[in-house]
This record gives C-alpha cells, sequence and structure tokens, in this order.
C-alpha cells in the first residue's frame, strides 16, 4: 500500500481568489508545490484534491500537467475529500500539505513522515504543534486507520473543513511531534494567502537558484536579502 501526499486546491480561495495558479518564477504557485511534494523522501504517489465544479477545472488541469494524480470532491467537507482520495488510491500512509505552501520543503516532510513510520504504534505526525518553522513549512502524516476514525467521528464543521483538528486532540491517538529550533523563526510567513505574500515570493524564487532548497538555504536568503521578508511581515497571524 502506498504512501500519498495529498494537496488540496481550490480556484475559489477567498483572500486571494485564483492565488494557486499565480506565476512565480516562470511556474504556478501549485507547480511549485506538487514539484516539492513528488521529493518527498518515502512518498509513493502525489494527489492534488480539488472540489468538484467547473471552475475548479484550472485546478485540476494544472494538477494534471504537473504529474499529479487528481481526485475530486467536495469544496467545504475537506475531511471527505481527503478520504475518498485515499482510499481511492488505497493509501497505507497520508501525508498532507496545502496549495498555498510553495516553499514546502521535501527533506523537513520526510523527516515528520520518518518519525511516523519509525513508531508502529503512531497514528498522527506534525511539525506544526508549536510554531517553531516558518509558516509554510506546515505538514501532517498519519495512517489510513487515523484518518478513517477522523472521517467516521469528525462531526463539527471546523473539523470536516480543516481535515485534522479531531486528529489533534481525540483521546486515543498516539501524536508524534518534530519541533523547530525557535519561536522568532515560527513568526515567519512564508504561505501565500494576501497580496504582500505574492510579492515576496515573487522577490525571493529568483533568488533560490536551481533546484529545491532546503528551508534552511532558504532561510539564508532571506537573512542576506532583508528587505524581502518585510514585504509580507505585516501579515504574521501567529
Amino acid at each position: 500500500m502506498p504512501n500519498v501526499v495529498i494537496v488540496q486546491a481550490r480556484m475559489t480561495s477567498t483572500r486571494l481568489p485564483g492565488k494557486v495558479l499565480e506565476e512565480v518564477a516562470g511556474a504556478t504557485v501549485l507547480a511549485h508545490v506538487l514539484t516539492r511534494c513528488a521529493a518527498i523522501p518515502g512518498i509513493d504517489i502525489v494527489c492534488c484534491a480539488v472540489p468538484e465544479g467547473p471552475e475548479q477545472e484550472p485546478v485540476a488541469a494544472e494538477a494534471e500537467a504537473c504529474g499529479a494524480v487528481v481526485a475530486r470532491g467536495s469544496e467545504y467537507d475537506v475531511l471527505d475529500r481527503y478520504y475518498t482520495a485515499a482510499r481511492d488510491l488505497d493509501a497505507d500512509v497520508i501525508m498532507r500539505v496545502t496549495s498555498d505552501c510553495p516553499l514546502i520543503d521535501p527533506g523537513l516532510c520526510g523527516e515528520v513522515l520518518a518519525a511516523l513510520l519509525a513508531d508502529p504504534k503512531a497514528d498522527y505526525a506534525a511539525n506544526n504543534f508549536v510554531h517553531r518553522f516558518p509558516h509554510g513549512l506546515d505538514c501532517e502524516a498519519f495512517t489510513w486507520s487515523a484518518m478513517d476514525r477522523d472521517w467516521r467521528e469528525a462531526s463539527e464543521p471546523y473539523d470536516r473543513e480543516h481535515v485534522t483538528p479531531w486528529l489533534r486532540r481525540a483521546p486515543g491517538i498516539k501524536r508524534i511531534s518534530l519541533e523547530g529550533p525557535s519561536e522568532e523563526l515560527g513568526k515567519l510567513r512564508w504561505t501565500l494567502d494576501y497580496p504582500e505574500d505574492l510579492e515576496f515570493c515573487r522577490a525571493l524564487f529568483p533568488l533560490l537558484g536551481a533546484g529545491i532548497p532546503s528551508w534552511k538555504e532558504t532561510l539564508r536568503v532571506c537573512e542576506e536579502n532583508e528587505g524581502i521578508s518585510a514585504l509580507n511581515a505585516m501579515r504574521r497571524q501567529r
């Protein structure tokens, strides 16, 4: 049974509609995310889970062009969208990444996945129980049995929309936390929600060079170009 990374994506983002198809350094935001997800050690399949509806087809087409498997489902019951995609792909372990994270680090995701796989009793692992990595490096991994229980038992609209809150608090779920270096790093915004975040990405990506840099290399570039992080600093939410 495969280990599957599922990336949720849609055209109808509230704050920045169509953000996943915005171009950054010659590729769409979604292409950057899916390319990085394909490089996660231990992942067998990359799936892009999009809502049903004709307005979402540009996202589905871009995901297919990037080589991802496309799954369709409910726009607002995202938990059901994940569950259906994982079930149809016969997933053993599911990793969750969101499409607004073009700087997602395959190596860091691999560490979260490895932490889950190393403990046969573990159900769930994440790197954002405490905010000690830049916002935009967040990832989670969970077993199929945990996903199935989440889907069957989570009933609150918030839990259905955000996929994993139930897993993060439910009794009987063994959780693993991969913690980052510092709370100061956790205040940095490397995610895409606002026009200022897009400006940040467009300023940063040309400086990263070829290949997929680690988050530490990305941090070094940000520190050497201090004005870049100031571009979206007013949007810090943590």
